[in-house]
């Protein structure tokens, strides 16, 4: 078995591994943010719910978005990869991948938001996280119909 074949026989795992790895990313990337509008709407009110806000913000980067960002990436990499999967002529498969890096982004500056956080140095108010908690869902919007119609 060459490598293509094996690469076409471990199509399905990469896949249905991405896609359980983008569920759990997205999840994080829709929770976070509003994990900061609380935060920041409600440490006006109870200084000693900051702590616990700091906690819950660290552990959803770390334990579950992170790893969940690169399987992610590590499983669509394999399926871009695969011989015969993608046809680099059609407009999709760029429209998904500028849309990954665009998420990735946002998962950057989610960290950085919450660096500020944790150092006490918040910039923004409840209604911009607020507003920033739909940048996901428009990347989602636009990856979900890339792949399904495959322009």
């Amino acid at each position: 078995m060459d490598l293509n074949d094996l690469m076409f026989s471990l199509y399905p795992y990469a896949k249905s591994l991405h896609i359980m790895a983008v569920l759990s990313w997205m999840a994080g990337l829709f929770y976070l943010p509003r994990l900061y509008v609380y935060h920041v709407e409600q440490a006006e009110k109870v200084q000693q719910i900051i702590p616990i806000f700091l906690m819950m913000e660290d552990k959803l980067l770390r334990l579950i978005m992170r790893p969940a960002m690169i399987v992610t990436w590590v499983a669509g990499l394999f399926m871009v990869f695969t011989p015969g999967l993608v046809d680099w002529s059609d407009i999709w498969p760029w429209t998904k991948g500028a849309s990954v890096i665009a998420m990735t982004g946002f998962h950057q500056f989610l960290m950085a938001r919450s660096r500020d956080l944790a150092a006490g140095q918040n910039t923004l108010t409840g209604r911009q996280y607020r507003l920033l908690n739909e940048v996901p869902t428009l990347l989602m919007v636009i990856i979900v119909v890339s792949v399904v119609f495959k322009f």
